[in-house]
Formats: structure tokens, C-alpha cells, sequence
């Protein structure tokens, strides 16, 4: 088959589930409504949690790992584009169209209630939506230089860049295939990574990462192939070194102590982004290549970071809309709360916060079981019969299948 079973490094998982929590908070903390509902943020109201869309990058670092890890470490000579694709098209696209539709349904219940005069609210996040947007979100367009703002499920920006980052990932792959060379798959990834990063830097004149809509797609490429390389070093560094030692354990705790330093700290100096993929590539590729070493990987593989991390994706595209509803019902009850921040500042955001968080992991525990998995075996199954009742002329894709 074109697919291998990767390799499974728990601690990358539980490191994907923290982060999706942490973008959570983050576009709780941004909410320009539960800012007016809640003024006083205490604890939450942090750098950190404000920063946190910085975690996009970790997504697409792993990101480009995983695929990696799963195409380019076995015998690619068997490689099948359209296989690959559709495999990616699969895992992504079902929760993706379930998000949209509910978002839609969303959108047009609140013209409902306020045509019928039953609220009258202002746009909340994530709202500028229009026929066109829904589109563009369909065909997972919204973030290639179409639209100049965040649309109905506002977060699916990167997974519409990750979409065609996979392309890529699959045409070097192809090209390498044709060469039959490794060193041409990588030097290609080294190339498009850092050609990447200098057009963001030197012909767009961008001084931060922070691109979604427009320049999102360049902002994935950088760091998927860093992903991709990053899976090279690693795997290199695991066959030279198998016993556990100190500085193993010092280098992912530095690595760490370092991301979330750049995290805290790039709402001040926005250019500390343009080297957070190498932060993170370093961070989860010390993981990778020394999966025993003391304590960094224990701890990142307890079973509820585990299951975190199993979600992450459900977490990560389900939060917009549970976001969305409690910022209907905060400006219904918000002077009933706010009189709770004289008896402990902060009180009510935190209990707001909870209810999010709390709602959004039982949202996503659902959406795994029924949308995530069910959905990509649909899709499969609709290609594949698709396929099948192509005559075999049509279909032949020579050296792309084992014999």
C-alpha cells in the first residue's frame, strides 16, 4: 500500500491537545464581546494566552511530521498522488463541511431572531460571511488571497492552507519518486522552506508570521517542510543515540522553556514569530528522537493529555461555534455576572472560560467519534467506487502501486 503506519510518539500528540486548548482561551481572551462583558479578566488575561495563535505554526510543524513520518520514511517508489489526496482530502474535509453547515445554520437563525425583532445584536467573531465566503469555504479557498478577512468558521483558515501544503508535499514527493533519490526530497523540502520564509521576509516586506487570509498558505509551507525535515534529523539523531542521557533531558526541556518563551513574548516583538517554527521543529523533534529520556516525554504521555491530543483537530475547528453561543448568552446575562467580580475579581470570566472549554471537549468528543472517523471512511469509499467504475485505461497510474 502507498500509506505506512507511522511511527506513534505519544508526547507529540498530548503536545498537539495543549495547544488547541491554548487557542481556545486565546480567542476567548481576543473576544471583543466578552470583553465588554468582562472587563476584568484577572488570571487569564495574560501574554501568553493572548499570543497563543502562535500554536498555528506548532500545528503545521507536527503537521508536516506526521505526513512524513507516514509517506516519505518508507519505500516511496510506491507512492500514489491521487491516494494520497484523497486520504488527506478524508481526514480533513468531513468536520470541516459539518463545522460550515452548522455555522451556516448559526448565521441564519440570528437573521431569523433579528428580523422577527427577537435580538438585536452586533456581529460577533468570525461573522464577516456572505455567499461568496461559503464558497470559497466549501472548496477550502479562504485563506489563498480570495477574501481579505476571516470568514463563518473562522479558525479552518489553516486547514484550508494545509490542504495545498499537501499538494506540494505530494509533487516533491513525486518528483523525488521519479529520480528515485532521498537527498532530491529533501533538498526540495530545504528549498521550499526557505524560499518560503525569505519571500514572507524580503519580497512581502512581513515582519511577523501572523498571516491567515492572505499570505496564510506561504506562512504553512514554511513550517510543514520544516515538519518534514525535522523528521530527518530526528530519526538521524534516534539511530545514533538509543540510551536515555542528561543532555537529552536538557535539550527538550530548554526546547520547551524556549517555545513558550517566544509564545509570551512575540505580542512585543512581533519578528520573534519568523523563528518560532524552528523553535518548535527543535521542541517536538527532541521528542521524536528520544522518546526515553526523563521526564518531558512521561509526563506528555498521560492518558488525559493523550485524549487531548486524539481530539485535537475537533477541538481545534468545533471551538468557533461554542464560542460563538456563549457570546450570545453572556450579553443576555452579563449584568448578572459582573456583579460577581466584586466578591473575586475575574471570577466570572473564569467561569465563563470553564463553561467554554468544558463544552467545546464534550463538542469535539462527539465529533470525533461520528464525524471524524465515520466521515473519512465515506469519502474513501466514494472515491474508491468512483475509481472503480473508471475503465482501467483511464485509471493507470504506472508505478504508483506496488505489483
Amino acid at each position: 500500500m502507498p500509506h505506512h503506519p507511522k511511527a506513534h510518539y505519544l508526547p507529540l500528540d498530548s503536545i498537539r491537545g495543549i495547544a488547541a486548548v491554548s487557542i481556545v482561551v486565546h480567542h476567548f481572551v481576543i473576544s471583543k464581546t466578552f470583553d465588554v462583558v468582562y472587563p476584568e479578566k484577572a488570571w487569564i488575561d495574560i501574554p501568553f494566552f493572548h499570543n497563543a495563535w502562535l500554536f498555528v505554526d506548532l500545528f503545521f510543524v507536527l503537521s508536516g511530521m506526521v505526513i512524513s513520518l507516514s509517506y516519505a520514511q518508507a519505500d516511496f517508489g510506491t507512492f500514489s498522488l491521487r491516494e494520497f489526496m484523497t486520504r488527506r482530502l478524508a481526514r480533513i474535509y468531513p468536520l470541516h463541511i459539518v463545522m460550515l453547515l452548522v455555522l451556516l445554520a448559526l448565521r441564519l437563525l440570528r437573521l431569523g431572531l433579528v428580523a422577527g425583532g427577537v435580538v438585536a445584536t452586533p456581529p460577533a467573531e468570525f461573522e464577516v460571511n456572505n455567499a461568496y465566503s461559503f464558497f470559497l469555504n466549501v472548496f477550502l479557498l479562504q485563506s489563498l488571497g480570495f477574501l481579505n478577512y476571516l470568514s463563518w468558521n473562522g479558525p479552518s483558515w489553516s486547514i484550508s492552507t494545509e490542504f495545498y501544503t499537501y499538494l506540494f508535499f505530494g509533487l516533491v514527493l513525486l518528483c523525488a519518486r521519479q529520480v528515485g533519490s532521498r537527498m532530491l526530497f529533501l533538498v526540495l523540502s530545504f528549498l521550499l522552506a526557505i524560499c518560503s520564509w525569505l519571500l514572507i521576509v524580503f519580497v512581502l516586506g512581513r515582519h511577523s508570521l501572523d498571516s491567515h487570509y492572505e499570505f496564510g498558505l506561504i506562512r504553512c509551507v514554511i513550517s510543514f517542510f520544516m515538519g518534514v525535515l525535522t523528521v530527518k534529523a530526528a530519526s538521524s539523531l534516534s539511530q545514533k543515540h538509543h540510551e536515555p542521557t542528561l543532555a537529552q533531558s536538557l535539550l527538550q526541556i530548554s526546547a520547551l522553556l524556549v517555545s513558550l518563551l517566544l509564545v509570551d513574548l512575540v505580542g512585543e516583538r512581533r519578528e520573534i514569530s519568523l523563528v518560532a517554527p524552528l523553535a518548535f521543529a527543535i521542541l517536538l523533534g527532541s521528542l521524536m528522537a528520544f522518546p526515553r529520556a526523563w521526564p518531558l516525554p512521561s509526563l506528555l504521555a498521560i492518558p488525559p493529555l493523550v485524549w487531548l491530543g486524539k481530539r485535537s483537530y475537533s477541538i481545534y475547528m468545533v471551538h468557533a461555534a461554542v464560542l460563538l453561543l456563549l457570546e450570545y448568552a453572556a450579553r443576555g446575562i452579563a449584568h448578572r455576572l459582573q456583579v460577581l467580580d466584586s466578591a473575586i475579581p475575574g471570577l466570572p470570566a473564569t467561569l465563563n472560560l470553564l463553561l467554554l472549554v468544558a463544552l467545546v471537549l464534550a463538542l469535539s468528543e462527539l465529533t470525533y467519534r461520528y464525524v471524524e472517523g465515520p466521515g473519512s471512511r465515506v469519502i474513501r469509499k466514494l472515491f474508491e467506487r468512483r475509481e472503480a467504475m473508471v475503465p482501467p485505461a483511464l485509471t493507470a497510474d504506472a508505478g504508483a502501486r506496488p505489483s
